[in-house]
């Protein structure tokens, strides 16, 4: 019996991948997985919602 293979695009650089089998997916390859986590890591990627609150160095927890 035949599986069918799901093919999605690469969030990174739109290449046509294979989901299943894929050990960096949803990315097509490992560079592809580097550069978006080096994006998140930049700041270049954020999540909408208010900012968070700043701590003053000398509060207690």
């Amino acid at each position: 019996m035949e599986t069918i293979k799901r093919i999605i695009r690469c969030p990174r650089c739109g290449r046509q991948t294979v989901w299943q089998d894929n050990l960096f997916r949803p990315f097509c390859s490992e560079k592809c997985k580097q550069v978006d986590l080096g994006s998140w890591a930049n700041e270049d990627y954020a999540i909408a919602g208010n900012p968070a609150a700043i701590e003053d160095e000398d509060s207690e927890f």
